[in-house]
């Protein structure tokens, strides 16, 4: 821009001042993305040198964010010190709901069965399937996984089933006796006996 100035005597002088126009920078802030609860999630904005984001949030840093749906704004800063914005939706999916039960205690021999409450199918591990009986032969925690057939999203529990050793029950040794002689019988290795 080229400015004239006149004086007082009507003399006058010319200037010039250059303005230079620095775009603003093409800030992108990423994709949208879509996680399950608990999942840390990544936001790096590109096409500056420096960003800040709302909530508190660094750029490129993981962090746990909300149930729902939650937009960020970035703003960020070019060498020039322009600044330009951008935006991006972070959808964070429930998990889906599951009860393995309560814990069982049986004895050595029985059975047991497994029944899950919830959502979605279930998947146990070690071999069980759901609410069918089995015999375990040792004390074990088992899990059982379900999957939200729409979002993809995965949850567990755990029930513990204890398996106690049978007692060794020991009706003492072979006797001989005389009819009409009287007999007593003792038993040993448990609490309370029943006789046939």
């Amino acid at each position: 821009y080229t400015v004239i100035g006149i004086d007082n005597n009507n003399c006058e002088n010319s200037d010039q001042v250059s303005v230079v126009v620095n775009p603003l920078p093409n800030i992108d802030a990423g994709i949208d993305q879509t996680i399950c609860d608990g999942e840390l999630v990544t936001l790096t904005a590109t096409g500056g040198v420096n960003y800040s984001w709302d909530s508190s949030i660094n750029n490129a840093e993981a962090f746990n964010p909300p149930l729902g749906n939650t937009t960020y704004t970035v703003i960020g800063t070019d060498n020039n010190n322009c600044e330009n914005s951008d935006q991006v939706t972070v959808i964070v999916n429930p998990l889906p709901s599951i009860d393995a039960g309560i814990d069982q205690n049986i004895c050595e021999g029985e059975q047991v069965i497994l029944t899950a409450n919830g959502s979605g199918n279930y998947i146990w591990d070690n071999g069980v399937f759901d609410n069918e009986p089995f015999n375990p032969n040792t004390t074990n925690i088992y899990t059982v996984t379900t999957q939200d057939p729409i979002t993809n999203c995965t949850s567990n529990d755990q029930v513990t089933v204890i398996v106690n050793p049978l007692p060794n029950i020991n009706a003492g040794i072979d006797q001989t006796i005389c009819e009409g002689e009287i007999l007593i019988l003792s038993a040993s290795g448990g609490i309370n006996y029943i006789w046939d």
